[in-house]
């Protein structure tokens, strides 16, 4: 009979060793999507909102959305062409000046990532007349641009067949964003 007592706790163990094996996974796969979805550390304290308020639209900076699958980010020439002709009026525009007099480039941290697997172009998005903010954010609102974290296959798809139901067949095909 003892024998029996031991074999009836068994099971329990090894449930109780299951579960802490899936906690622990979940509480790492948590981690691991909170960490890539985490804005990376700029190399310049940049703030959309004071060029938000300028009227400087998105794609003066990021031009490359009507040509390819990156919007892109803006090179020091391109940041040097508006304030090399304008007055340091803030702290933020001094450390700009003082930042490019003393680096060759920047090195932006890409913050608006796809994943490998998926082909997205901003051409036809910006050509069904979308505002950057449907996708991004307020990002005139935002100290530092951050990353969407309610980008997903599933919220795509559902933008997708809310703002053009008349072609939501095509837009669903996986090869349409899967290349």
């Amino acid at each position: 009979m003892p024998i029996m007592k031991a074999w009836s706790r068994r099971p329990r163990v090894f449930w109780v060793i299951g579960a802490v094996i899936v906690i622990i996974l979940l509480a790492l796969a948590i981690f691991g999507l909170m960490a890539t979805q985490a804005a990376g550390q700029q190399p310049f304290p940049y703030s959309h909102k004071s060029h938000v308020e300028k009227g400087i639209p998105c794609i003066y900076c990021h031009s490359g959305a009507y040509r390819g699958q990156s919007a892109g980010l803006p090179t020091k020439a391109k940041c040097q062409g508006c304030h090399q002709n304008i007055n340091p009026d803030t702290p933020l525009a001094q450390q700009w000046q003082d930042y490019a007099k003393t680096h060759e480039k920047i090195e932006w941290v890409p913050v608006a990532l796809m994943p490998d697997y998926v082909y997205f172009s901003h051409q036809p998005h910006l050509n069904a007349g979308l505002d950057c903010v449907n996708c991004h954010g307020e990002v005139g609102e935002m100290t530092t641009a951050e990353p969407q974290k309610y980008w997903n296959m599933g919220w795509c798809l559902e933008c997708h067949k809310t703002m053009a139901p008349d072609k939501f067949v095509q837009l669903s095909d996986c090869a349409t964003c899967h290349k």
